[in-house]
């Protein structure tokens, strides 16, 4: 009996070493926050990470990090005690307005040294990948062609405005007057053919376009009106949850005499003018040609028949 407990304490002392005879770590990583990347964000995010030590004795474990296009930052090596654990931190900085996507981030750790012996390339290295995530963000420009337009009553015009995203993915635009209801109510008649379009992160802009017909008050005009012309971003009403937007505002000056029926005849009228202008020239040379000949010189003819 006493021999039988004495072979088998024997035979685990012996599984105990054997145990102790390779090294050996374990790594898991947390996923980290999606990045944001727009103008004035710090473009970074951290990856929370813990390294395990199954051995009885302490291993230094050297880490190593591949993210693409991602600037990756974290320690080189890292001791951990046996039987125990050891956290670190990786930072990841993405560039400015990357595009919206994803990079795959990989970790590696490998023992170097066991029980403060050399060991690099005995153990297998171990790896652990997370997934960084650019989120998507709105940005946009609107321009104009004219900043100030003088016109006169009654007459159509067609307005061109530019919108750019300077976001980092594809998003959708609406547009529309913002002060719609005080120019109608001034007399213009506005209408807008394309409401909305969809436009390429960075890519040339859209050309909206604003059809518009100036106020036909009777009388004399001289009046300076405001149009504000509003593109919107469908991405931030519906993600960022603060409507992203620019106005561009254009000037509009009326100046001019508008008659009812004024215009069907005045071509008419302005010919009629110049006929009249004319015929009293020609009168003036007239009279001016008479008052030159003496008549007091003339002979009567006589009006005997030979």
């Amino acid at each position: 009996m006493l021999i039988s407990v004495y072979f088998l304490s024997t035979l685990s002392g012996v599984a105990m070493v054997q145990a102790q005879t390779s090294p050996e770590i374990s790594l898991d990583c947390q996923q980290p926050q999606a990045i944001d990347v727009f103008p004035g964000s710090t473009r970074t995010t951290i990856v929370y990470c813990a390294l395990s030590n199954p051995t009885a004795v302490s291993e230094t474990v050297r880490l190593t990090y591949a993210g693409g296009i991602l600037g990756v930052a974290g320690p080189g090596s890292k001791s951990v005690s046996g039987g125990g654990t050891a956290s670190f931190e990786v930072a990841l900085r993405a560039e400015l307005r990357a595009p919206e996507g994803q990079q795959v981030v990989t970790i590696t750790a490998e023992v170097i040294t066991w029980g403060g012996g050399p060991v690099a390339g005995i153990s297998e290295p171990v790896e652990s990948k997370v997934l960084a995530v650019y989120k998507q963000f709105s940005r946009l420009r609107v321009g104009a062609e004219l900043a100030f337009l003088q016109l006169r009553p009654k007459v159509d015009y067609m307005l061109q405005f530019d919108v750019y995203n300077d976001g980092n993915a594809r998003d959708k635009f609406n547009v529309d007057v913002q002060n719609y209801d005080e120019l109608n109510d001034a007399g213009f008649q506005l209408s807008i053919p394309l409401l909305t379009d969809e436009i390429d992160s960075l890519a040339p802009p859209t050309k909206f376009r604003v059809q518009m017909r100036t106020p036909k008050n009777q009388g004399w005009t001289d009046q300076y009106y405001n149009l504000q012309f509003k593109a919107t971003s469908e991405f931030s009403v519906r993600t960022e949850g603060v409507p992203n937007y620019q106005i561009q505002s254009m000037t509009i000056y009326i100046r001019g005499i508008y008659l009812p029926g004024f215009e069907l005849t005045g071509t008419m009228m302005i010919t009629a003018l110049a006929a009249v202008a004319l015929a009293g020239r020609n009168n003036n040379i007239i009279k001016n040609r008479d008052e030159e000949i003496d008549y007091s010189e003339l002979q009567p003819l006589d009006s005997r028949l030979f």
